[in-house]
């Protein structure tokens, strides 16, 4: 991206408290445009927004991550989707990164990891938790 722009990112996540962590995160090197609480609120905000990168949680209530991102996808097959998440089953990343999603961080290691999996979501390149199971 252009020297002086900085990726606009949508924040997905239903815990208060994990929002601000990841926000904190985040908004050193990101324009955190919006955060929501579940699935549906994301669809809602993805359209009128388009991110440049959308971060959600897999648990939220009403509409689950996995089931907004694969809509997300579905409408827009070019959608940068990073989950983070508490859950490091490997069939979940295996399908998360078969789905299109191109980030799958751990909340334990958000700090370290979320950053880098963002930079990588905007080169159109997968990352992963190394603790995610699949190494």
């Amino acid at each position: 991206s252009k020297k002086g722009q900085r990726a606009r990112v949508l924040l997905a996540d239903d815990h208060p408290a994990v929002v601000k962590d990841l926000c904190a995160v985040l908004q050193p090197e990101f324009d955190v445009i919006a955060t929501v609480a579940n699935g549906v609120a994301l669809l809602a905000k993805v359209d009128g927004l388009s991110p440049d990168v959308i971060v959600t949680d897999i648990s939220m209530p009403g509409l689950d991550g996995i089931a907004a991102a694969s809509e997300i996808l579905r409408k827009n097959p070019a959608a940068r989707i990073v989950f983070v998440t508490v859950h490091d089953e490997t069939e979940l990343v295996k399908k998360s990164l078969a789905m299109g999603v191109l980030g799958y961080v751990l909340k334990l290691t958000a700090g370290e990891d979320l950053v880098p999996a963002i930079h990588a979501a905007l080169r159109g390149e997968q990352y992963i938790s190394p603790l995610a199971g699949l190494h």
